[in-house]
């Protein structure tokens, strides 16, 4: 039945209050479920994000259904249909109906969410720091971009024959590395400000880069449906040419930025005039070819030299926080851990891809860490350690994966474990390597 139908056979009252109670119970659902878990895993010094995560998967399909995109061909939750139905005086079938026809709406906040996320960590990438530590660095990330990269990609295509662009896309979500979840350890360990610290800190934002280079590149690719190299050559340089204009940008627009700001008297203009910006270089982003997540990390990126950064932040974060928990959840809902299950014989392949995603993400990213020249006597297994949680990057790179169907269900939960597994193993290492040796002076950076 199609929506205007439904909506003249139902009724616009009853309609309108089904439509207002299905979509206040699923941002009620969300948000009790991810705080809950997020509170848990907080408490063990872990990410938050990963609750999230675990919130959708167990309010999705591999939990209770009750949040079910419709693509995942799941049955929602009969208690929850049930619930709307009396409430609305509604038959559980309209509910049904307008339960798939009203998911888009949550898709678009899940949305907002990745391009807010993406655009707070390119507004956090200092590129002052990034500079003084710029050839380890560069050397560090490169090794780290290419290595899992070219490992896992052809690791997948040779031994599992996976697909070419899913292959792809699975080793470009191994170049990631999460700047917060080391920052947060090297913080808590007094590291921060240390040569080691600074180069890992530098090399992940050039990383998350690259990272999303490939991917907008890969995602492009998937949606025109083939694959050649006129195409992938024109994307790549389209792609390094954006994100080089991006890099002048912040040097040059980020003053014309702030004298318009300065210029602004009207409440929330922080806000609006970040949004505006981060609006334009999605279009921009978008209109040449690439995916609309490059131009969020660039707006991010624009906005960093910014004298109103601090402002910025402290305008964007609560928006990050409602939207990106609505991005993590609504990627947990869709996963169909039962795949993972050792015990059904057709999932083992799966488990096995899953244990050489991980095995090629952490040994790549400690590799990473001995691939750089110092004069000055360097811990570099910290360094290596440092590279390897993926964490919300990886989730992100998953989320993007997941929203463009690029993914098989078992290659989807693979990456998943490979992403829970590096940012669980990560800081566990970083404390008992970090602990061994005598706490360093922090280095001015």
């Amino acid at each position: 039945m199609t929506f205007p139908a439904l909506l003249l056979e139902v009724g616009s009252h009853e309609f309108e209050v089904a439509e207002t109670l299905i979509g206040v119970g699923r941002f009620v659902l969300i948000f009790i479920a991810a705080r809950a878990l997020a509170e848990v895993l907080v408490r063990l010094q872990l990410p938050t994000i990963l609750g999230e995560l675990i919130a959708g998967v167990l309010i999705g399909l591999s939990g209770l259904h009750l949040i079910l995109p419709p693509e995942t061909q799941g049955e929602v939750s009969a208690w929850f249909v049930n619930t709307i139905s009396s409430l609305a005086h509604l038959g559980p079938t309209e509910v049904r109906e307008i339960y798939a026809e009203t998911f888009p709406s949550l898709q678009a906040v899940a949305t907002l969410g990745l391009f807010s996320l993406l655009f707070l960590t390119g507004l956090e990438s200092d590129l002052d720091e990034l500079m003084a530590v710029g050839a380890q660095a560069f050397t560090v990330a490169t090794t780290g971009v290419v290595l899992p990269f070219a490992l896992g990609t052809f690791g997948l295509l040779w031994i599992f024959h996976v697909p070419l662009i899913p292959a792809v896309f699975a080793g470009a979500s191994m170049t990631a590395t999460s700047i917060g979840i080391t920052a947060s350890v090297f913080s808590e360990l007094k590291f921060l400000r240390t040569k080691e610290g600074q180069i890992v800190i530098g090399a992940a934002v050039l990383d998350d880069i690259l990272g999303i280079v490939i991917l907008a590149v890969v995602v492009a690719l998937a949606s025109s449906g083939t694959v050649a190299i006129g195409p992938i050559v024109k994307l790549c340089l389209a792609a390094v040419v954006f994100v080089v204009v991006s890099l002048v940008l912040s040097r040059t627009a980020a003053p014309l930025f702030d004298w318009a700001l300065d210029q602004l008297k009207a409440p929330g203009e922080v806000v609006v005039a970040s949004f505006l910006v981060l609006c334009v270089a999605c279009f921009a982003s978008q209109a040449i070819g690439l995916e609309a997540a490059l131009g969020a990390f660039a707006a991010g990126l624009i906005l960093s030299s910014s004298r109103h950064t601090k402002a910025i932040e402290a305008a964007v974060k609560p928006l990050v926080a409602l939207f990106s928990t609505v991005f993590f959840v609504l990627i947990g809902t869709t996963m169909d851990l039962s795949v993972l299950n050792p015990m059904d014989p057709a999932n083992r392949e799966g488990l096995i891809v899953a244990g050489f995603l991980l095995v090629v993400a952490v040994v790549t990213k400690v590799v990473a860490g001995w691939s750089y020249v110092s004069k000055d006597p360097t811990n570099r297994l910290v360094v290596g350690l440092g590279m390897m949680p993926r964490g919300e990057v990886g989730l992100i790179f998953l989320g993007l994966g997941t929203q463009a169907g690029l993914l098989t269900p078992s290659l989807e939960a693979a990456i998943l474990l490979m992403v829970i597994g590096t940012t669980f193993l990560a800081p566990v290492l970083l404390r008992i390597v970090i602990s061994r040796q005598a706490a360093p002076a922090e280095q001015p950076a």
